[in-house]
């Protein structure tokens, strides 16, 4: 378990230039057909209440995520570990699309092994395993969000 946490460090480190600053690599047009399986639990509302998605409450407003430190987003109620990367400057360059990609296919896993917790917990249950879909939807919240 320890060299595959090691490995993705290294691949994640490696890649990292390559996703940040809200960089894509995905479809946006496909990641907005994708993004309905999202709509249940998440919107997406522009700084100025522009409402670019109409969605659920139960999780974040995607809006901007990728120039967000996970669970760092003002009046949402985060569980406490997603909450602890922001507290404790877990990521302190915030959401890339690696990582975007690698927590929506599997939140809790992705969760234990960011926080080295094997008693982390998420409350997000959907999982969007496929990484194509996962990057689609990355590119199309970079493609709505704000400029950088």
């Amino acid at each position: 378990m320890k060299f595959l946490s090691i490995a993705t460090l290294g691949l994640s480190l490696i890649a990292a230039p390559a996703f940040a600053d809200g960089h894509a690599s995905g479809d946006a047009a496909e990641g907005e057909k994708v993004f309905k399986k999202c709509k249940s639990c998440h919107m997406i509302v522009a700084d100025d209440e522009t409402v670019i998605q109409k969605g659920g409450k139960t999780g974040p407003n995607l809006y901007g995520v990728y120039q967000r430190v996970p669970g760092s987003m003002e009046g949402f109620k985060y569980g406490n570990s997603i909450k602890s990367i922001a507290e404790n400057d877990v990521m302190p360059d915030g959401w890339n699309e690696e990582q975007f990609v690698s927590y929506v296919a599997d939140p809790k896993a992705w969760l234990k092994e960011i926080l080295d917790d094997s008693k982390a917990k998420s409350k997000m249950s959907f999982k969007l395993k496929d990484a194509e879909d996962a990057a689609n939807v990355w590119a199309y919240l970079v493609s709505v969000g704000p400029a950088e």
